[in-house]
C-alpha cells in the first residue's frame, strides 16, 4: 500500500511516520508538513492512501479530499485531526476513517485496516470482463486509458497492451460508469485521468493524447467544452 501523510505539525507528522514506517504492507511515498506539496503529489495519483489533518494553513485537509473526490482519483482518505466537529462534514467527502488526536498506533492501523476491506469489496466492480472468441480477458478499471470501436471490434488501450472484444462501445461504456470515464466520441470512450493534452483535429473535433500511450483517440468539440467545464 503506498501512502502520503500530511500535516502541519511536526510532532504529529513524525508519530505517523514512526507508527507507520516499520509495517510490511505499507510504502510511505511522502511524509510532508505542507498541504502545498501534498497536494502536488496527489495530482500525480500514485498513492492509495492520504493521511492528513484537517486545520492546515492555506489548503486544508478536506480540500485535499475534495479534490481526490472532485477528479475520481482512486486514492482513500483518513483524516487524523484534534477536533471533533468535522466529522459530519468529513464523511460527506467518504472518508475511510475519521480519528481523533491523541491516538494510539493500534487506532492507526485499525483505520488503516478498513482500506484492506474496502479493497477487497470494490474489487469485482473495479475489473471488466472482457469477452473474446474463445476466452474472457479481466481487465483493471483503473488501466484502461481509452476504448475505440473500429468495425466489428472494439479495442482497449490499458497501461498494459491492447485487448480487442467483439462486445459494442455501448456495451463497454455500461461498464465503465466511474465519472472519470467519458464518451468523447460516437467511436471513443476515454480515462480522464490519463488525458495529457489536445489539438485540433476538424472543426468540430479534436486529438486527444495521453500519458502511457502514442495511441490518440477523439473528442467533439462540445464534449471537450463539457470537459472543461467539469473537470478542468
Amino acid at each position: 500500500m503506498k501512502v502520503g501523510l500530511v500535516d502541519d505539525h511536526s510532532y504529529d507528522l513524525e508519530k505517523l511516520r514512526i507508527s507507520l514506517e516499520r509495517e510490511d504492507d505499507i510504502d510511505i511515498l511522502f511524509s510532508t508538513s505542507s498541504a502545498e506539496e501534498a497536494y502536488n503529489k496527489i495530482k500525480k495519483n500514485e498513492i492509495d492512501l492520504l493521511i492528513t489533518d484537517i486545520e492546515m494553513p492555506k489548503l486544508s485537509g478536506y480540500e485535499l479530499a475534495d479534490f481526490i473526490n472532485a477528479y475520481a482519483l482512486d486514492i482513500q482518505v483518513i483524516f487524523v485531526t484534534g477536533h471533533s466537529g468535522f466529522a459530519v462534514h468529513a464523511f460527506e467527502l467518504n472518508v475511510l476513517d475519521y480519528i481523533m488526536k491523541p491516538y494510539s498506533k493500534e487506532r492507526l492501523l485499525k483505520g488503516i485496516q478498513r482500506f484492506h476491506q474496502k479493497k477487497q469489496s470494490t474489487d469485482t466492480r473495479d475489473r471488466l470482463i472482457l469477452k473474446q472468441k474463445t476466452e474472457m480477458q479481466v481487465l483493471n478499471k483503473q488501466d484502461i486509458i481509452f476504448a475505440e470501436r473500429t468495425g466489428r471490434s472494439t479495442t482497449i488501450i490499458t497501461t498494459n497492451g491492447e485487448f480487442s472484444t467483439y462486445q459494442s462501445l455501448n456495451e463497454i461504456e455500461k461498464e465503465l460508469t466511474a465519472s472519470h470515464f467519458l464518451r468523447s466520441h460516437r467511436a471513443f470512450i476515454v480515462n480522464i485521468s490519463y488525458i495529457q493534452n489536445f489539438s485540433l483535429y476538424t472543426k468540430h473535433s479534436y486529438s486527444v493524447m495521453f500519458q502511457s500511450t502514442e495511441k490518440t483517440a477523439l473528442i467533439t468539440k462540445t464534449n471537450l467544452d463539457i470537459l472543461q467545464k467539469e473537470y478542468f
